[in-house]
């Protein structure tokens, strides 16, 4: 089967979906694209109507969502209900806030009048991750529904009945048929998706081979696309950060989503004078976490998505030893059903290390020692990735400068708080380019068309 649910607490497939025939992927872009000529011309206020009846619906019906998500890819229960939430959030921002972002700018020309309009595109063709099953689907759609696109989405293998549920909660919040839909289909499809002279931008959430593959494919296509890859974020623990209030954010940024977040904390770098006893509060908030089924409301670490993510995880640990960085705790998998692995801090990881370029997408924590603030600026800056990181310091404005000179997408200061529909989100680098959410995120794929009026001579 193509799209296939197993639940990584126990590895027992749920239910398997077959990919779409080309007959009916056709039909389905003819849909969006008969849908988008006349969604296009529906005011703000009725595409509004629409996206706040979704976000009503995903907070009346918050367990079910959330208990989908938990058994598809293993997200504890707390944590799906907080992206269901946050889903609902990003579409009742975008549903209030739309018009005001695309509202035509007033421009200041010598002679005559002129503006700038927004206006939609077309179809889109968005490809996006398992890892917050709603969260990336609501990031997209949210912005582009309410700019007057349509979208057409394939969503990760491993998570199909999040995907189908989401393009039923739409279509229950009126949605007319073409405006969002989910395409169960094969990656040769996907080529055909993108090809296609009705596809008018393309927008991936995903691995960097996947991003240069799609990157690739619409660039061949003249065709606008955003990207937001992986990270290697750094977390910089300067020697007067507050512990008491730095651990628990250590704890969360690192482990949160079982750490399977492309924004995640991955690298820990730590002023050697704190290092010691910054390490020995980490490693006992760490060993206090309790592995369990996700859907048990006392479990603090969940599984890894699949098998597949947990092998591929473990051999990038043992990779890392073998090229000589050492193992202070876990490494392993845990010896209970599902996909387990104990939570791991690598340190002694030198460049030449495959560990020292890789991203580790899970409960893996890189620990480095720096001497000084330079010295952990320019290890942080020495990554192929720039999405995001974090700053730890008591002095606010110390924080700040040092923020300003790592070079990424995002820089958090005493938080890791990226949660709010405000906040653009993206990276530079090997992270990707364009932006999600805020006021950015719904720019990415309108048409700025300037206007010029008044009655001017032509040269002579």
């Amino acid at each position: 089967m193509a799209y296939q649910s197993v639940n990584p607490n126990d590895g027992k497939v749920l239910k398997s979906f077959e990919h779409m025939s080309n007959a009916q992927l056709e039909k389905s872009l003819a849909a969006a694209e008969s849908c988008f000529q006349t969604w296009k011309h529906k005011s703000y206020a009725e595409r509004a109507i629409v996206l706040n009846r979704a976000a009503a619906l995903l907070r009346a019906h918050v367990d079910d969502f959330a208990k989908l998500a938990t058994l598809e890819m293993g997200k504890r229960m707390a944590e799906a209900r907080g992206e269901v939430a946050f889903s609902a959030d990003i579409l009742a921002y975008y549903a209030e806030h739309a018009e005001a972002f695309l509202a035509p700018v007033k421009l200041h020309p010598k002679n005559g009048e002129a503006h700038v309009e927004s206006s939609p595109t077309g179809v889109l063709f968005c490809v996006e991750p398992w890892n917050f099953p709603y969260y990336q689907l609501a990031r997209v759609a949210g912005p582009q529904l309410m700019a007057g696109n349509v979208l057409v989405v394939k969503h990760a293998a491993c998570v199909p009945q999040c995907a189908i549920a989401f393009e039923g909660l739409l279509r229950d919040a009126g949605a007319p048929v073409g405006a969002y839909t989910n395409l169960l289909i094969s990656y040769e499809q996907s080529d055909r998706v993108i090809d296609d002279p009705r596809i008018r931008g393309v927008a991936l959430t995903g691995s960097l081979a996947a991003g240069r593959s799609l990157a690739a494919r619409a660039g061949r296509n003249l065709k606008k696309s955003t990207m937001e890859l992986g990270g290697s974020d750094a977390f910089i623990v300067l020697d007067d950060a507050d512990l008491d209030l730095t651990i628990p954010w250590a704890v969360w940024g690192r482990m949160f989503n079982g750490g399977q977040t492309c924004c995640a904390a991955k690298r820990f770098i730590v002023l050697d004078s704190i290092a010691d006893q910054f390490l020995a509060k980490f490693k006992t908030a760490l060993e206090a976490l309790k592995p369990g089924d996700p859907m048990d409301e006392t479990t603090t670490h969940g599984p890894l998505s699949s098998e597949a993510a947990l092998v591929q995880l473990l051999a990038q640990v043992d990779a890392a030893v073998k090229g000589g960085a050492s193992l202070l705790m876990g490494g392993k998998r845990i010896a209970r059903p599902g996909s387990f692995m104990q939570t791991t801090i690598l340190a002694d990881i030198r460049p030449g290390n495959p560990a020292f370029r890789d991203e580790f997408f899970g409960p893996v924590v890189s620990f480095y020692r720096v001497k000084g603030e330079e010295e952990a600026i320019a290890l942080a800056n020495d990554s192929d990735f720039g999405l995001g990181g974090s700053v730890w310091t008591r002095d606010e404005a110390r924080g700040k400068r040092v923020a300003s000179r790592v070079d990424t997408g995002m820089m958090f200061v005493n938080n890791i708080d990226w949660a709010d529909a405000e906040l653009p989100f993206g990276g530079i680098k090997s992270s990707g380019y364009g932006r999600e959410l805020g006021h950015m995120g719904i720019q990415e794929f309108v048409n700025k068309k300037l206007v010029r009026t008044g009655h001017i001579a032509a040269p002579v």
